[in-house]
């Protein structure tokens, strides 16, 4: 703690206060590049993969809707026929 204050006292707190700060940004990169960006790219990884296949679905689900109005008009069509050969 002497030597803190004697380094305070020869250069300066503003001086040693920029170094601390520098170390700490230093420190906050290198704990940023190393632990959390790995962590980060391989969510990325899966969320386009999730994304895909919710892609799939909704096309899915569009082609299978599609199919369901050709069904339903078919019935609706094949109704009038039949309603009009009663008549």
């Amino acid at each position: 703690m002497e030597e803190l204050a004697q380094q305070i006292n020869q250069y300066g707190f503003p001086i040693i206060a920029a170094l601390a700060m520098g170390y700490f940004i230093y420190w906050i990169w290198t704990w940023v590049t190393e632990q959390v960006d790995p962590v980060v790219h391989e969510s990325h990884m899966t969320l386009i993969a999730l994304i895909d296949r919710i892609r799939m679905l909704d096309n899915d689900l569009i082609r299978l809707n599609a199919k369901l109005d050709m069904i339903i008009q078919r019935q609706k069509d094949e109704e009038n026929k039949t309603k009009e050969i009663i008549k």
